[in-house]
């Protein structure tokens, strides 16, 4: 499973010109479903979106301002798509391959367990629409982005 995440100040994601999620300050996460992920992809991913330290903090008595603080920590929500090219192999050729993205039925599945582990922590959690054709709309705050991967090749 590999996932984005970009601290943002607001996002939303729009299908057919209606807003499906939009949050204020925060994450949007985009997740990409791989073959063979399971319930420890899931675990890893969703702990990572929840614990991950990528927020500033006030600063310490040096003064300096760190990044110190988690999603929770300072009340933020998280916007999750689920964006299956995430799961591309552009290492040959010209084309992307999709061979080791997970099927449609499994990747809704595992994404609606993201999902529910982020909701389950106590985070607001918004989402875009699975399998549709989306555009999302961000305003970067930083710019912050990590990519995760629950397993390494």
């Amino acid at each position: 499973m590999r996932a984005v995440l970009q601290r943002v100040r607001h996002a939303r994601v729009e299908v057919a010109d209606r807003v499906v999620g939009a949050i204020g300050p925060g994450l949007l996460v985009l997740v990409g479903v791989e073959r063979g992920d399971g319930p420890a992809d899931v675990a890893h991913i969703a702990g990572k979106i929840r614990d991950l330290r990528i927020f500033d903090d006030d600063g310490g008595d040096d003064g300096n301002v760190r990044m110190n603080r988690a999603v929770g920590d300072i009340g933020g929500a998280v916007l999750v798509v689920s964006q299956f090219t995430l799961a591309a192999d552009c290492r040959k050729g010209r084309r992307p391959s999709f061979d080791h993205a997970a099927a449609p039925d499994e990747a809704r599945r595992l994404y609606e367990e993201v999902v529910a582990a982020l909701r389950a922590a106590g985070l607001p959690v918004e989402t875009g629409e699975f399998q549709a054709q989306m555009r999302v709309t961000l305003e970067n705050d930083g710019p912050v982005t990590f990519v995760l991967e629950s397993r390494r090749p």
